[in-house]
């Protein structure tokens, strides 16, 4: 007995409840939906909303009318029948039933007369206080007239009002209930003429995306974008595509960072095995502590490599949202260069804030604009020979910060190129210039949660120029 195998009749009960209670939706039928289904499903439910709308909404009305139409009624056969009794009252009450026959045949409508009793049990209460009173009593259906001959017994029976009078060339459905037949076939008919033109497009779009779906679920991720017409189904199938971008550019990013991080841990992992191997050939003290020391520093680079490589998968990901607060600009640009100086060794390095109006305040996140700064830096560092000047600028509302360098210089077509992750000029693993190529990739990613940019360019010191841009009031 497999798992989906009920074990008796009484597990099967909850499932076939549940079974009638399901709305019938599409099905897929050769791994499609179903557009008769569909057609179907929409034309029944709508249809059949609408006729019991227009039920509803007739049964209100009419009950609404109905003592209106009754009165008009009354009004509108009085003069009839009182022509009728005065011509029956010319007769004796013996005769009146020969005299109706006559009569009869002058009308459209039947006319006859039947004792009083025998209408307890086919009027309603109030219309047998109407008879008795000399008013003209109305049948439930409003196809018969009632009314009493005088202080006699006998009743004047008018109608079907409706009706033919001839029984053999009675049809057999009334004349309202055919032209309402009639009607609602006709309205049926155009709605489902409406409904096709209105399905088909949607059903076509459904198939569109649902086989980008299946393509997306089955990891071709390259698939193209669904071609939907239909405005109803257009920001969905525009959200799967963004998704589907988001998810290519998530997969990039993975397959860089991993084949980056892993290229990247080569040269430390290669340097532990090496002074490892060395150290226990080694007797001199000296030359102990100097590979414990190399050692040490190719930890600390692991680390840094993870921390960086964690930093940009971060922004990666997803774009945090920014904290702006105001600060007072030239202060703040001063303490964090003062805050990484030290990782500068002997280099001169200068802040210019002399361009700046006194007092200027900027908006920045005060959490993720040091990323940016601090990763400019410690890529001067690497190509600085003597010195680095750090500048600020106002220009159009537009703060600027230029990270100057004395170093070998980016070539003009390579200028872009840096700000990709795991991108170096300088391929060497030295210590001195080596480093991951993630400074400033993370730089670009703090400017753009800035609403800002990031730029290369040349400096007048004959290195680098990477300048920071962004609107100095959020």
């Amino acid at each position: 007995m497999t798992g989906t195998e009920p074990e008796n009749g009484a597990s099967t009960r909850p499932g076939l409840a549940r079974s009638l209670f399901r709305v019938s939706l599409p099905r897929w039928r050769g791994g499609q939906y179903s557009l008769s289904k569909l057609f179907f499903n929409f034309y029944f439910l709508a249809m059949g909303s609408f006729i019991a709308i227009a039920i509803v909404a007739d049964f209100i009305i009419t009950t609404a009318q109905q003592g209106i139409t009754d009165d008009y009624s009354r009004r509108f056969m009085r003069g009839t029948i009182t022509l009728i009794e005065d011509e029956l009252h010319r007769h004796p009450r013996r005769q009146w039933a020969e005299q109706i026959k006559v009569i009869d045949e002058k009308f459209y409508y039947r006319l006859g007369i039947v004792e009083r009793r025998s209408l307890d049990s086919r009027l309603a209460s109030a219309q047998i206080d109407k008879l008795d009173s000399g008013d003209i009593a109305i049948s439930h259906d409003r196809d018969l007239m009632y009314y009493r001959l005088g202080t006699s017994s006998k009743v004047l029976v008018i109608g079907p009002l409706s009706a033919s009078r001839k029984s053999e060339t009675q049809e057999g459905l009334p004349l309202d209930l055919r032209l309402r037949l009639w009607t609602w076939g006709l309205i049926g008919a155009i709605f489902a003429v409406a409904l096709w033109f209105w399905v088909r497009p949607v059903w076509r779009d459904l198939e569109a995306l649902r086989q980008t779906a299946r393509l997306l679920g089955d990891g071709k991720f390259e698939a193209p974008a669904p071609q939907v017409r239909t405005q109803l189904l257009a920001p969905l199938a525009e959200t799967l595509h963004s998704m589907n971008e988001r998810v290519l550019q998530l997969l990039a990013t993975h397959r860089e960072l991993s084949c980056g991080i892993s290229h990247e841990l080569r040269t430390p992992i290669a340097r532990m095995r090496f002074a490892l191997e060395m150290l226990p050939e080694t007797p001199l003290l000296e030359e102990r502590q100097r590979l414990w020391a190399m050692m040490e520093a190719d930890l600390d680079e692991l680390d840094q490599l993870i921390d960086t490589s964690l930093t940009y998968a971060r922004f990666e990901r997803e774009i945090p949202e920014a904290h702006f607060s105001s600060v007072r600009f030239a202060d703040w640009l001063a303490d964090e260069v003062e805050s990484i100086r030290l990782l500068g060794r002997q280099l001169d390095i200068a802040v210019d804030c002399s361009a700046l109006p006194a007092g200027l305040h900027v908006d920045l996140d005060r959490k993720a604009m040091p990323y940016a700064l601090r990763n400019l830096l410690r890529n001067a560092f690497k190509y600085a020979q003597q010195n680095i000047l750090v500048s600020a600028e106002l220009v159009d509302e537009q703060i600027r910060i230029h990270v100057d360098d004395d170093g070998i210089g980016i070539p003009e077509e390579e200028r872009e190129h840096v700000f990709s992750a795991f991108s170096r000029l300088d391929r060497s693993r030295d210590r001195a210039t080596g480093g991951y190529g993630l400074g400033l990739a993370i730089a670009r990613r703090v400017m753009e949660l800035h609403g800002g940019t990031a730029c290369a360019g040349s400096a007048a010191l004959g290195g680098a120029r990477i300048t920071l841009s962004w609107r100095a009031h959020q």
